[in-house]
């Protein structure tokens, strides 16, 4: 049965077959994005679903795309839906592989251009401060040689939750640690609040990435 309140394939894929071929940015950005490997990390979250044109995008500019999720990012949009964006199997536990023997966390982070975690919880900012790694996306972050691979973070959150001394301090560790922070965007958020919290629009994301992969 599917857990309440998820997108569903249908919906999600006619959603972001409305927006195909409407990125409004740098045409040069998806350029450059060609022929590179860029894994997406999705946390759980109502914006989840902005992801899916992320990935589309990036698909279509013919970067080859891995899309990693967590337990509960699978509650709101269906891993079938990243799937059939990026036309590759999605990760969502270490412990389901083809080969038992793979340690397919390992080898996708070995190959990677780039890593965008996107959107990032409270609890995952944590857990990537502390050096946790219990679910794919925290486990693939930590298994990124940073000085190589650009790992992008863009936080997604309620604004009190923003604004809470923990989520600022985990915010200086990261990065220190190395981890690139793409700021939230200011403005009205699906639990009724306003404020900063909200995650960048879908081109805003592709443009960092873009940018990161050319510095």
């Amino acid at each position: 049965m599917r857990p309440a309140g998820r997108f569903g394939v249908n919906a999600i894929l006619k959603a972001v077959s409305r927006s195909i071929n409407m990125y409004d940015g740098d045409q040069a950005n998806l350029a450059s994005l060609n022929g590179r490997r860029i894994a997406v990390g999705v946390c759980a979250g109502i914006a989840s679903y902005k992801v899916c044109s992320v990935v589309s995008t990036l698909a279509q500019a013919g970067a080859e795309v891995t899309v990693a999720m967590t337990a509960d990012a699978q509650r709101f949009v269906a891993p079938l839906v990243f799937q059939s964006l990026a036309g590759r199997p999605v990760l969502t536990s270490a412990w389901e592989s083809a080969n038992p023997a793979d340690p397919q966390h390992i080898r996708a982070a070995s190959a990677l251009d780039a890593f965008l975690i996107a959107p990032c919880t409270m609890d995952m900012l944590a857990k990537l401060a502390s050096g946790q790694c219990d679910d794919m996306v925290s486990l693939l972050a930590a298994s990124i040689d940073r000085t190589k691979t650009k790992v992008l973070v863009a936080p997604s959150m309620n604004e009190a939750m923003w604004r809470q001394p923990a989520t600022q301090r985990n915010l200086v560790t990261l990065r220190a640690d190395g981890f690139i922070i793409l700021e939230p965007a200011t403005g009205w958020q699906a639990c009724r609040a306003v404020g900063p919290g909200r995650l960048p629009e879908p081109d805003a994301l592709v443009d960092a990435l873009a940018s990161s992969l050319r510095a």
